[in-house]
């Protein structure tokens, strides 16, 4: 079976918009223009997130630092923080395109699985 071509992080981010648009599709014609900032942002950040699980999976979330003479200590990756903080700001984002829904159409919107893997792994 040929090997699946992987994404380029442009790819993927047009391809998390559009599955974002569908999913948001019965927003409010008049809440469209802050939805459309808002889908790209989370496209963005999910593509960013993807990238920085692969690192961290690779290295790990701690590093060993050395600054001057001092014996080396483990230190929090600067990336570790970074998708921390990012994590919570697409969290919130998702969340507030939830609320731009109509109310009985913010019940229907079924989650891709994604948020659960990140808040099993923080």
């Amino acid at each position: 079976m040929p090997k699946k071509r992987e994404l380029t992080k442009a790819e993927r981010i047009i391809k998390e918009e559009r599955r974002l648009k569908r999913n948001y599709k019965e927003i409010q014609k008049d809440k469209l223009a802050v939805a459309d900032g808002l889908i790209r942002r989370a496209a963005f950040m999910r593509a960013s997130l993807e990238d920085m699980e692969v690192d961290l999976d690779a290295n790990g979330f701690v590093e060993m630092f050395r600054q001057g003479d001092q014996e080396p200590y483990e230190r929090e990756r600067p990336v570790a923080r970074q998708y921390q903080q990012m994590n919570k700001n697409y969290q919130s984002i998702i969340k507030q395109l939830t609320d731009l829904l109509p109310k009985e159409v913010a019940k229907k919107v079924e989650s891709d699985g994604f948020d659960d893997f990140v808040n099993r792994r923080a």
